[in-house]
């Protein structure tokens, strides 16, 4: 495969290229394998080279099993993917069962273990053994969710008379949302009883609370909305309602002021638009992955692009809110102290949101805000409230301790 006869090569998402791991070291029936592709990839007479996010060729589909929307059955398997954090901890199931009994209990870890998970796990585990079998995608991601679960099943299982950890290519979400293929990949592995931690508890308090929204306990706050519509203000507002009542890091990443610094150069145009939006949901991403608070008040007038960040998000493990502050067009003019609306409105300004550009109101927005009908103090209200529900910052009751 060199020269011009080198199949096409494509790095799937992090999901994806998990499922490909799962096949490889045969934690699922190969039968009925389908890898969906992109429009954009080209396989017809070369096949197609699966690649992981450093580059490195780990798979091969000949012709024969592509289709240009999806690729099929067992590939060749060209070489294992770049090293990931306790790579020594991701056995294949056949590597389990040789070294386990029937006697062995496997706790399946889909979620942090609270302290009463791990007394449970010693009551029931008198007398044998215990394999703790941590769901630990995405895991080709370099802010997997699962490197915390990893860590802390470790400390666990010290702290045990006979355990083990092994580390599962399977992100909980995605066995959460299917159930069949979650039982398939656990009784590959388990030689034994399994065990299920069921639902997260919900009487937390201090750091678990503040972590249960999000595995890394980090958040991004993202307004979207016409300029002029009040987000910047409600942004600002909800800051220093943070820093003053919780003392939480917050890190605020306005449109404009993004545009001077970290997009300097952009233009306009719709590409350019998604770019700015991207960098911007990038630093957010980062902020919330080491557990800070990132508000965001960009126009961000395409849903695809919100659609990005809140992905961008989930997979560094920190929560998303998008929050639409849904001001009427006509009442964002009128506030205009820039003349904005008017030079767009006279042709001066090209590709102006709401005149000459299109606006995408979202549909999945967890709080909408219309500042015509609202004052700046009552918009902030209403997302510190949703803010503590889902429990970023602590309620009013947990801070008169304080007083």
């Amino acid at each position: 495969m060199t020269g011009s006869a080198r199949p096409h090569q494509y790095c799937p998402p992090f999901d994806q290229l998990d499922a490909l791991e799962r096949l490889r070291i045969r934690a699922v029936d190969p039968a009925g394998f389908t890898l969906a592709l992109p429009a954009q990839v080209i396989t017809q007479t070369r096949g197609l080279e699966i690649t992981d996010p450093e580059g490195v060729p780990i798979a091969h589909f000949t012709p024969d099993r592509v289709d240009g929307t999806s690729a099929t059955g067992t590939p060749e398997w060209l070489g294992n993917p770049s090293p990931r954090p306790y790579e020594r901890l991701y056995l294949s199931p056949a590597q389990v069962r040789a070294t386990t009994t029937d006697k062995t209990l496997t706790v399946v870890v889909d979620r942090r273990l609270t302290r009463k998970d791990v007394a449970e796990i010693r009551s029931g585990s008198t007398g044998r053994p215990v394999l703790l079998l941590v769901l630990s995608g995405p895991t080709m991601s370099p802010y997997s969710r699962g490197i915390d679960l990893i860590r802390r099943s470790l400390e666990v299982a010290r702290g045990l008379d006979s355990a083990k950890v092994v580390a599962v290519p399977l992100d909980p979400r995605i066995a959460h949302a299917d159930p069949a293929l979650q039982d398939e990949v656990v009784s590959a592995y388990a030689p034994g009883p399994v065990a299920w931690l069921g639902p997260h508890p919900t009487s937390l308090s201090g750091t678990e609370t503040m972590n249960r929204a999000g595995a890394s306990g980090g958040l991004v706050l993202f307004f979207t909305g016409l300029s002029g519509s009040g987000k910047s203000t409600i942004a600002r507002s909800v800051r220093e309602a943070v820093l003053e009542e919780d003392g939480r890091p917050v890190s605020i990443l306005d449109g404009d002021v993004v545009r001077r610094h970290l997009s300097a150069g952009l233009t306009f145009s719709p590409e350019d638009r998604e770019t700015n939006i991207r960098r911007i949901g990038w630093v957010a991403a980062e902020i919330a992955y080491h557990g800070g608070l990132a508000i965001c008040s960009p126009i961000a007038p395409y849903d695809s692009t919100r659609n990005a960040v809140r992905a961008m998000t989930a997979d560094r493990g920190g929560d998303f809110v998008l929050v639409h502050v849904s001001t009427p067009v006509a009442e964002c003019a009128r506030r205009d102290r820039k003349g904005l609306y008017a030079k767009a409105q006279a042709g001066e300004i090209q590709d102006f949101t709401g005149v000459s550009a299109p606006y995408e109101a979202p549909t999945d927005a967890d709080l909408d805000l219309d500042t015509s009908s609202m004052s700046v103090e009552e918009a902030r209200d209403a997302v510190l409230e949703h803010l503590r529900e889902r429990g970023h910052l602590r309620s009013a009751g947990e801070l008169e301790w304080m007083i």
